[in-house]
């Protein structure tokens, strides 16, 4: 039976993911608005050589419903998904072996990529996105039903896709810094900086001299591994020490 997907069943997140136990809750909730029965978060690796590039599964849970995994999936499709991934952000789509299970988007097929169907016992849909060298890869959700998904929800859902691939990149980088965390300080003084405040507002805010504002700052940057306070601020609402 084919299910309608309602663009109203899509609701964004509103709290930063600052964790993996984070990622999960946003992986469900675009999950169940698809009406899918499983999902995986395929990451490109391998660099900048095109023969050592390949994608692995960094998410994944599979329901009960569905026989096959993320092994069975990049065995049929990570060939041109990767292709795909280097020339085009279309989503991807495919149908299972079962003609009753399939996936389409049939008001926006102008902007949906097939697959090549009958080739697994599920059906699903893809979502490319690049952030980067580090941060590139697709969100996948499977089925083993029919779904016609409208094209507002692929894009609300593409959109969703692309915030949970930046909050993973986020974890990462956090994972890749020194030990070393910001202090409550540095996070105040990033965040008003970040809010448009020059040092002498920052300092008559928190009741601190503009020296020691400056030094916050500065101290911030570094470990933030940034080369100037601008780069800081970026890089600090990237990993969701500010807004």
């Amino acid at each position: 039976m084919m299910e309608g997907v309602r663009g109203d069943q899509l609701s964004p997140g509103t709290r930063h993911a600052i964790s993996r136990s984070d990622i999960f809750p946003k992986l469900v909730s675009l999950q169940r608005s698809l009406h899918a029965k499983g999902f995986t978060v395929l990451k490109l690796v391998g660099g900048s050589v095109p023969s050592k590039r390949r994608l692995e599964p960094e998410y994944e849970s599979w329901g009960a419903a569905l026989p096959a995994g993320s092994d069975s999936l990049i065995a049929a499709y990570g060939e041109a998904m990767l292709a795909h991934l280097e020339t085009s952000l279309l989503p991807l789509t495919w149908s299972a072996e079962d003609p009753a299970s399939f996936a389409e988007a049939s008001d926006f097929t102008a902007f949906v990529r097939q697959l090549k169907p009958r080739i697994l016992p599920y059906s699903g849909i893809a979502f490319p996105v690049r952030l980067g060298a580090v941060g590139n890869g697709l969100v996948v959700f499977a089925t083993t039903g029919g779904v016609d998904i409208p094209g507002e929800v692929i894009i609300e859902a593409h959109g969703r896709c692309g915030r949970i691939m930046m909050d993973i990149l986020s974890i990462e980088e956090r994972r890749a810094m020194p030990a070393e965390a910001l202090s409550d300080r540095e996070i105040a003084c990033l965040q008003l900086a970040g809010d448009g405040r020059i040092s002498e507002e920052i300092a008559e805010r928190l009741g601190l001299s503009v020296h020691t504002v400056n030094a916050y700052l500065g101290s911030a940057t570094i470990k933030l591994d940034s080369v100037n306070r601008i780069q800081a601020i970026a890089k600090a609402i990237r990993l969701g020490y500010i807004t």
